[in-house]
């Protein structure tokens, strides 16, 4: 297996972890929830949680998600804890512009996230940029499942997609595949560089 090539994007894991941390102190907070209430309304375990409130271990997308419904937010806002929610009676924005390179950014080990229009309020879709980092299915300890559908097209190199179910999917650059992201899945990249994916996700 060829080697894995240096990481490129300036965020490194650690601010990632740390800013998440932050994120989630405040989100929680400002809900006056505590750690045991959370986990309750997210299925994630307290001593999980506690670990990411301190910037100390990164965490599957799978558990991203769990947590920002429990607060009902989106993975972005999560993210980011300048994404404000919206005041009542608040105007809608009709359209919300993001680039990736300034997008709130999450490492997770095997994937780099960086969360688009994270500022539109009540987004009924997730989209995010990705870098899958992962070359080798023991890299993950399980599949990666969440509610919803996964749309996913490939921007540069060349992406295998596994399911728990044992079928497989080769994904080349500008091309696409949707699933129903309740089945546990992950994402390898395939090539001496890191591939870099556009995916929208939905519940």
């Amino acid at each position: 297996m060829p080697a894995r090539p240096a990481r490129t994007h300036a965020a490194a894991p650690e601010a990632d972890r740390v800013q998440l941390g932050l994120s989630l102190r405040a989100h929680r907070k400002a809900r006056r929830l505590t750690l045991k209430d959370l986990s309750g309304r997210s299925g994630v375990a307290l001593s999980t949680l506690s670990k990411m409130e301190l910037g100390q271990i990164s965490v599957s997308y799978e558990k991203l998600a769990a947590v920002a419904r429990a607060l009902a937010l989106d993975v972005g806002q999560l993210l980011d804890a300048r994404t404000a929610a919206p005041q009542p009676g608040a105007a809608k924005p009709v359209v919300v512009l993001s680039e990736a390179g300034g997008a709130p950014a999450y490492s997770s080990g095997n994937y780099d996230y960086r969360a688009l229009a994270a500022a539109f309020p009540g987004k009924r879709m997730t989209p995010l940029h990705g870098r899958i980092v992962a070359r080798d299915r023991g890299q993950f300890p399980d599949f990666i499942r969440h509610a919803g559908q996964e749309f996913v097209t490939v921007l540069s190199g060349r992406v295998r997609i596994e399911f728990e179910t044992g079928d497989t999917v080769e994904v080349g650059r500008h091309e696409s595949a949707y699933f129903d992201s309740g089945v546990g899945h992950i994402y390898l990249s395939l090539g001496r560089t890191d591939a870099q994916v556009l995916v929208v996700m939905s519940e």
